[in-house]
C-alpha cells in the first residue's frame, strides 16, 4: 500500500479519537489547560506575553492601553489630516509614550533614509513571475533583504551579547517598516499597472507616500494613514504576530521572522480572508440588490437564503471579539464620513448586512459571535478607491501587521524572552486522561 493510502487510514481512524475527546471530555483539566484548549488551537490559553498590544472580547483591542479612538485622538495627526502619521503610531507601539510633533518628525526623517530599498530587491521580485501572488512577492523581498541584517551580523560578530541583541533588532526592524511600504509599491505597479513605478515624495510621511507611489488620490492618504494602525496588531496570539514571534525566538533575524509571519497572513483563515468578503459581498449584491436598494427587510431574507443554503456570513465573527470589532467601526466611520463613499452602492449593502446580519445571526443560533470583524469593512474601502485586485489586499494587512510585529520581537529581545517550546502530549495520553477524570499532577 502506498505511503500516501496508508495516511489516509491512519487519519481515518485517528479522527473519531478526537472528536470524542472534545465533545465527551474536552473540559477534562489536563494541568493548567483542559483537552478542548489542547486539540483546539490552544484556543484562550494564557501564556503570550506583550505590553503592545492587549485584545479584550467585550472592548476590542486597545494599543498600549488605548483604544482606536483614543489612539488616533492623541497623536500627532498628518499636515492637513485628522488621521495621525504611522511614524507617530510607530514611536508610540516602541515605547507606550505618545510622542510630540518633534519627536514624530524626527522618526519621519529617520524613516526616509532608511526608505532606500537596495535594488537587488526589486530585482529578486522582477525575477518571478508575473502570476505569482503578490504575497509570495512581499516574502521573498523580505528574505532577500536579510544579507543585510544587522542582528545576524552582530550575531555572527562573536561579540554577541543577549543585553545589548535589541539594538540589532531595532535596526532590522526600523528598516522593515520603513521600507515595507516601498517594496508594497512596487508590487502593485509591477503587477497591476504595467510596471509604471513613481518615485517616493521625499516630504511626504510614510501613508501619504504609499498612497503617491501607486498613484492614487489625495483622499487615499488618509486610507492609508488608517489602513496601517487599524491592522498593525491584534495582541500576540493571531498567527501572523505569533509566528514571528515564534522563528524570533530562535534568534532568526527579523527578516527570516517577518517572512515566516507574511505566510502565515496569507492564510485564507487570516489575512486573506478580507478579499473573500468582498468578493463574496459583492457576489451577494450582484444576486439580491444588482438593480435594487437594499432594504432590511430584503437583507435579512437574503441572508436566511445564504444560511439555509448551509453557507456562512464572511466577516462575521471572531475567535476573541464578542462584539463588533473597533477597527470595523473605525473604517465604517469613515465612510459615513467621506462624501461618495458613503452613497456608494457596494458600501451600502455592506451597511445594511452590518445593521440586519447580527441579529439573523443571533437567530440562527449557530455563532457565537454574531457581530462583524475588521474583514467585513475593509474592502469596500479599497474597492472604491480604485484598488480593485483582490489579491493585494493582504500585501496591504501585511504593510501594517509589519508594525505590531516588529515592534513585539524588538521587545522579546530586549526582555531576552527565551526559545518557545510548547510541551507535547499523545492522543492516547488525553485518552487515558480523560478516562481518569483529569491528570494526576504530583
Amino acid at each position: 500500500m502506498a505511503l500516501k493510502d496508508t495516511l489516509k487510514l491512519k487519519i481515518d481512524e485517528h479522527r473519531p479519537r478526537i472528536t470524542r475527546l472534545v465533545k465527551e471530555f474536552g473540559k477534562v483539566i489536563i494541568d493548567q489547560v483542559n483537552i478542548d484548549q489542547c486539540i483546539g488551537g490552544a484556543r484562550d490559553i494564557r501564556s503570550l506575553v506583550t505590553d503592545i498590544s492587549y485584545l479584550d472580547p467585550q472592548e476590542g483591542i486597545r494599543f498600549r492601553g488605548k483604544t482606536i479612538p483614543e489612539t488616533f485622538a492623541a497623536l500627532p495627526k498628518a499636515k492637513g489630516s485628522d488621521y495621525p502619521t504611522v511614524e507617530s503610531f510607530w514611536y508610540f507601539l516602541l515605547t507606550g509614550d505618545v510622542p510630540t510633533q518633534a519627536q514624530t518628525d524626527e522618526v519621519i526623517a529617520e524613516w526616509k533614509v532608511r526608505q532606500a530599498v537596495p535594488q537587488y530587491v526589486f530585482d529578486a521580485i522582477k525575477a518571478l513571475p508575473l502570476d505569482s501572488h503578490p504575497m509570495v512577492m512581499l516574502s521573498v523581498a523580505m528574505l532577500a533583504m536579510q544579507k543585510d541584517s544587522k542582528f545576524a551580523a552582530f550575531y555572527n560578530s562573536g561579540k554577541f551579547n543577549k543585553m545589548t541583541a535589541w539594538e540589532s533588532v531595532y535596526e532590522d526592524a526600523s528598516d522593515i517598516v520603513a521600507r515595507i511600504p516601498i517594496i508594497a509599491a512596487f508590487i502593485y505597479n509591477l503587477k497591476y499597472r504595467g510596471n509604471k513605478q513613481i518615485a517616493l515624495d521625499p516630504t511626504l510621511d510614510m501613508g501619504a507616500n504609499f498612497a503617491h507611489m501607486i498613484g492614487q488620490s489625495e483622499e487615499y492618504k488618509d486610507v492609508a494613514r488608517m489602513y496601517f494602525i487599524l491592522h498593525s496588531d491584534h495582541e500576540s496570539g493571531n498567527v501572523s504576530a505569533h509566528t514571528t514571534h515564534l522563528v524570533h525566538s530562535a534568534l532568526s533575524d527579523p527578516y527570516y521572522s517577518y517572512s515566516a509571519g507574511l505566510n502565515g497572513l496569507a492564510g485564507p483563515l487570516h489575512g486573506l480572508a478580507n478579499q473573500e468578503v468582498l468578493a463574496w459581498t459583492m457576489n451577494f449584491q450582484a444576486k439580491y440588490c444588482k438593480d435594487v436598494e437594499p432594504t432590511k427587510e430584503l437583507i435579512k431574507a437574503a441572508l436566511w437564503d445564504t444560511l439555509n443554503a448551509g453557507q456562512v456570513i464572511p466577516g462575521y465573527g471572531h475567535a476573541v471579539l464578542r462584539k463588533t470589532d473597533p477597527r470595523y467601526m473605525a473604517q465604517r466611520e469613515f465612510c459615513l464620513a467621506t462624501p461618495g463613499l458613503k452613497d456608494d452602492a457596494l458600501f451600502k449593502v455592506v451597511s445594511m448586512i452590518f445593521e440586519v446580519a447580527p441579529g439573523v445571526l443571533t437567530e440562527h443560533g449557530k455563532t457565537k459571535n454574531p457581530w462583524p470583524n475588521v474583514d467585513a469593512q475593509s474592502g469596500v474601502i479599497q474597492y472604491f478607491y480604485g484598488l480593485r485586485e483582490y489579491d493585494f489586499y493582504t500585501v496591504l494587512f501585511g504593510v501594517g501587521r509589519a508594525l505590531g510585529c516588529m515592534a513585539n520581537i524588538t521587545w522579546d529581545r530586549g526582555l531576552g524572552y527565551a526559545i518557545e517550546r510548547p510541551k507535547s502530549v499523545t492522543t492516547a495520553m488525553l485518552e487515558k486522561w480523560a478516562a481518569e477524570g483529569g491528570r494526576k499532577l504530583a
